[in-house]
């Protein structure tokens, strides 16, 4: 019996020299001036920058990233806190899992195939993509483009809020955004437009109310071009 007892330190014996690394593994990368890169398969508390982009490996798992100016990149099956930037877009690859909400302001946001946002996905001034892509909560904008691709699920509602008369000053582009509701797509909530859109929603889809805009139905794989 007394010999054995070596043999049973040995598990804590790892259990120690492990820990230092594990730790370092999982801190916290806080920049002013500089970009930040999550390595595949690593795992990383908060990444937080001011002046840079957050690039976000394949199966990386994140607490939280915030930048200001700068865009985030996250790589196929990566597992995440909150999103947020201001300046710049904000694009997730196949399979990302996002225990948190999408927010930018300047920017677009894509949600590839098979991604789950548990939160709200928000914009200002950005095109927003889902690909089979689930929703938790809802989706904000004011201008952009928004395409809820095909087999996409968002839980909450859609809302486009009224722009500010210094948007509309600084807007050369004139056309009203381009809305569409793609194939076996579900919008559980209410569809609000505080603006003018093209709203575009598929024969197979299925949406609450929608208040403010005339929704027109299609039947092909892809939306009527105006």
């Amino acid at each position: 019996m007394t010999a054995s007892k070596p043999l049973r330190l040995v598990p804590l014996a790892l259990a120690l020299a492990l820990a230092p690394a594990a730790a370092f593994a999982q801190q916290n990368i806080d920049k002013v001036n500089g970009s930040i890169t999550a390595e595949a398969g690593q795992t990383y508390g908060t990444l937080e920058t001011v002046n840079g982009s957050i690039r976000i490996g394949d199966n990386a798992q994140v607490a939280d990233a915030e930048t200001v100016n700068g865009s985030i990149k996250v790589g196929a099956s990566a597992r995440t806190g909150d999103l947020e930037t201001v300046n710049g877009a904000i694009r997730l690859e196949e399979r990302v899992q996002v225990q948190g909400g999408v927010s930018t302001v300047n920017g677009g946001i894509f949600i590839g195939l098979g991604g789950n946002v548990a939160d709200d996905v928000e914009t200002v001034n950005g095109s927003i993509g889902l690909v089979d892509a689930d929703v938790g909560g809802g989706i904000e904008t004011v201008s952009g483009d928004l395409t809820v691709g095909a087999g996409s699920h968002v839980r909450g509602g859609i809302r486009y809020e009224k722009p500010s008369p210094q948007w509309f000053r600084i807007n050369k582009n004139g056309r009203p955004p381009r809305v569409v509701i793609g194939p076996d797509a579900v919008v559980d909530g209410p569809l609000v437009f505080e603006r003018e859109v093209l709203l575009y929603i598929h024969d197979t889809a299925r949406t609450g109310a929608i208040t403010g805009a005339t929704a027109v139905r299609y039947s092909g794989d892809t939306a009527p071009t105006e």
